[in-house]
């Protein structure tokens, strides 16, 4: 079995090396910016260097996947069911909130080129990256998931709450769970709490 984590935006493969200490389990962790190198930053891209990166394993996955890296595993679970032996997602959307993203681009483009630096995807790349996801939409597929799911939100997450209960309620197979006291970035901001899950899930 691989077990697979995948980072959010504006995080990078480092965002899970506490969870990575931690947990008694090897991990790989893609780095996302490099899946796109060399071409147009955007979600169709990013997706098919996903889907690379996982072909290159002949074993079956265990994903977790966190916000766009929750994204990415839960399209990888509803076209590949039989690569995927468990799915967890963290903090993740399965339709994407248009206003939000809006919201999140306005922000994006008053803040300084700097300020992206430590994050993987330039400026223009944050921007066009997330106008190639407003309208990603997988309400009619969450059905077609045939392995084990575990869907995790931080407490302090509000964005996300609602999107977490609803895929519980959509998924088959699958679990919500509620880290108390955490925020969005659960791998970062609570590692131990999201190892415990992990482990006890994996196992």
């Amino acid at each position: 079995m691989r077990n697979i984590l995948v980072h959010g935006l504006g995080q990078n493969a480092s965002s899970w090396d506490k969870v990575c200490e931690y947990l008694d389990f090897d991990c790989c962790c893609p780095n996302l910016p490099e899946l796109t190198a060399g071409k147009t930053v955007n979600y169709s891209n990013l997706y098919e260097g996903f889907v690379k990166n996982c072909g290159d394993f002949s074993e079956m996955l265990n994903i977790c996947g966190l916000s766009l890296g929750g994204i990415l595993a839960l399209n990888y679970a509803i076209d590949f069911p039989d690569r995927v032996s468990s799915l967890v997602l963290v903090g993740t959307q399965y339709r994407m909130p248009k206003a939000m993203l809006k919201l999140q681009n306005v922000i994006f483009r008053f803040m300084p080129k700097s300020a992206f630096n430590e994050m993987g995807f330039g400026k223009a790349d944050f921007i066009g990256l997330s106008k190639s996801m407003m309208y990603l939409d997988f309400s009619a597929e969450l059905e077609r998931i045939s392995c084990s799911t575990m869907v995790i939100v931080g407490e302090k997450d509000k964005p996300n709450r609602k999107a977490a209960v609803e895929m519980t309620d959509k998924i088959r197979d699958c679990e919500l769970k509620v880290i108390n006291g955490a925020g969005h970035e659960v791998n970062v901001g609570s590692p131990q709490e999201l190892v415990d899950l992990l482990s006890g899930f994996w196992t």
